[in-house]
């Protein structure tokens, strides 16, 4: 990874924190899956989803809804009973939500080999 520091940069100083938060890494590491399931924010019904990113702490799905960050959602995946997240990002792509506990290790890796992304 490239070290960026604020004399790289000839920019505005929020365009310069951005930079370099951008490419800090992640908490956990994300996997590509394609698993489907269903998602309940709160206030509404579930509906179905495809879960195409996955990690010990949040996912990324499908779901062609608008909802604002800090919604709170339940993601029920195939065999577990729903856990709770909240949402962190929306975009017309689908929603990116972090769990409000880690996913355990073991059904991260269930998840990850039963259902990988083609």
């Amino acid at each position: 990874m490239t070290h960026v520091t604020s004399e790289d940069l000839r920019i505005a100083p929020l365009t310069q924190s951005y930079a370099l938060a951008s490419g800090e890494d992640r908490c956990a590491v994300r996997h590509k899956v394609a698993v489907p399931a269903k998602l309940r924010l709160s206030g509404c019904s579930s509906f179905a989803v495809n879960v195409t990113d996955l990690s010990l702490a949040g996912f990324a799905c499908d779901a062609m809804v608008q909802s604002p960050p800090g919604t709170r959602c339940w993601l029920a995946l195939p065999g577990l009973t729903p856990l709770e997240a909240e949402v962190v990002h929306c975009s017309n792509l689908g929603l990116g939500c972090a769990f409000q506990n880690l996913l355990n290790a073991a059904v991260l890796e269930r998840f990850v080999t039963g259902y990988p992304a083609s």
